[in-house]
C-alpha cells in the first residue's frame, strides 16, 4: 500500500528551478508557504525544494499541515520535521514536534489549524534557515478563509501558489504588495486521487501508527482533560444527580455544569419521550466517546503521540486509551485532548463527529 502520494523526482518543470534560484541568497530564517488546490502538487514541490535547499547547505524544516493527507505521520496532527539527509518521500522523515487537531477535516478546527502552524513555525525559526509549510488543498468557501488567516498569522516571506488558472487570486490578491508571491502552473502530469484512494492511504497510516500499541488506564485526576464540554465547569452535586435521575428516569454516570448549562452522561432506565432544552441540559450516552482519537499533550502544548479512546468509565473516572507511546512518554502527559474522528486499531475510520456533539 502506498503510504504517501508524493516522491522526489527528476521530472521537474523549469519554473520550479526558477523559484529555487530566487532562494539561493536569502535572509534567514525564510518562511515559505505553499498553497494550491487538491492534487496540485504541493507535497511534490515541498519534497523537491526541501531536498534542493538541503543540498545547497541550508538547514531545512518542514511543517506538514495537511491533516487529512498527512505525509509526516500521523493524520489529525500538524507536524514539524528537521531534515538531516536527502529523502524521496516525506513519510520517511521522523516528526520532531506535533500539534493535535483531532480531525482529518479542518473546517470546524480553524483555531487549531492556525495555532498549531504558528506555534510550530515559531519553534522552528531559530533552528532552521528555511521553513517550508505544506498546506491543505482547501481553497474555496471557508477553506479560502483558512488560507487567508493562516497567511496573516504566520506572515510568510514567500508564498508559492500552484494553480491551473486563476483559482488562487481571491486568496492572494490582498497580499501581493506585502509578500513575494510566485505563481506556478500545476504540473500537467500531477496525479489525482479520488476519495476512496485518499481514505485507503489514511487507513494504512493509522494501521501502521497503532500497530505496536498497548492499553493505558488513566484517571481523571491524573491529567487535564480537554476537547469536550463534559469536562468544562464543575461537577454536579449529588443532589443535582438525584434530581436529574428522578425527573428523567436516567442513571446519571457523570455530570458537569458551566455558566448554568448542564452536560450529563447518562443511560436510560425507562425509554420515555422527553422534551429537553439542549441549551440548558445536554445529554450524551457514554458510547459516543468510544474509538475517538485523542491527543496526548505535554506541558508545552505539543502532542507527544496519539491514542484511541477505547472507553471512558465515568463512574470510576478513568479513561482506557490504546497508544503506541512508551510508558516513559506516558509520564510526560499533562493533558488528554479529545478529537472528533473515530478510528479502530486496524486503521479503519469509523466516522467524524460534529464538534458540538461531545
Amino acid at each position: 500500500m502506498m503510504m504517501n502520494k508524493a516522491y522526489y523526482t527528476i521530472e521537474v518543470p523549469r519554473d520550479r528551478f526558477e523559484v529555487l534560484n530566487n532562494l539561493r541568497d536569502i535572509e534567514k530564517p525564510l518562511k515559505i508557504l505553499i498553497v494550491g488546490g487538491i492534487d496540485s502538487g504541493k507535497t511534490t514541490l515541498t519534497t523537491f525544494l526541501a531536498n534542493e535547499l538541503l543540498n545547497l547547505g541550508f538547514k531545512v524544516a518542514i511543517i506538514d499541515c495537511d491533516i487529512g493527507q498527512k505525509s509526516i505521520l500521523p493524520p489529525a496532527t500538524i507536524s514539524l520535521a528537521f531534515l538531516e539527509e536527502n529523502f524521496s518521500n516525506l513519510c520517511e522523515i521522523k516528526p520532531h514536534k506535533s500539534y493535535f487537531v483531532g480531525s482529518t477535516s479542518p473546517i470546524q478546527f480553524f483555531g487549531e489549524m492556525i495555532t498549531g502552524t504558528k506555534l510550530l513555525c515559531d519553534y522552528a525559526e531559530d533552528k532552521a534557515d528555511v521553513i517550508i509549510i505544506d498546506t491543505t488543498g482547501l481553497i474555496s468557501n471557508s477553506g479560502a478563509d483558512l488560507k487567508r488567516m493562516k497567511i496573516e498569522a504566520v506572515k510568510p516571506d514567500i508564498v508559492i501558489a500552484l494553480q491551473k488558472r486563476n483559482e488562487l487570486n481571491h486568496i492572494l490578491k490582498p497580499f501581493e504588495n506585502k509578500i513575494k508571491i510566485f505563481y506556478l502552473k500545476v504540473y500537467e502530469y500531477a496525479k489525482s486521487f479520488n476519495r476512496d484512494e485518499r481514505r485507503e492511504i489514511r487507513v494504512e497510516k493509522w494501521k501502521q501508527y497503532f500497530k505496536n500499541s498497548k492499553i493505558y488506564v488513566i484517571g481523571f485526576n491524573e491529567v487535564f482533560i480537554s476537547g469536550s464540554r463534559v469536562f468544562q465547569g464543575e461537577k454536579i452535586s449529588e443532589d443535582e444527580r438525584y434530581l436529574l435521575e428522578s425527573i428523567f428516569k436516567w442513571k446519571v454516570l457523570y455530570g458537569s455544569k458551566c455558566e448554568g448549562r448542564y452536560t450529563i452522561i447518562k443511560k436510560d432506565l425507562i425509554n420515555i419521550p422527553k422534551q429537553i432544552d439542549k441549551n440548558v441540559l445536554y445529554y450524551i450516552e457514554p458510547e459516543r466517546f468510544n474509538n475517538l482519537i485523542v491527543g496526548l499533550i505535554d506541558e508545552e502544548g505539543f502532542c507527544i503521540g496519539l491514542g484511541i479512546l477505547k472507553s471512558i468509565d465515568f463512574e470510576n473516572e478513568r479513561l482506557e486509551i490504546l497508544s503506541p507511546i512508551s510508558e516513559d512518554e506516558i509520564k510526560n502527559i499533562k493533558e488528554i485532548r479529545i478529537g472528533r474522528i473515530k478510528v479502530d486499531e486496524n486503521g479503519e475510520e469509523l466516522g467524524l463527529l460534529d464538534r458540538d456533539l461531545i
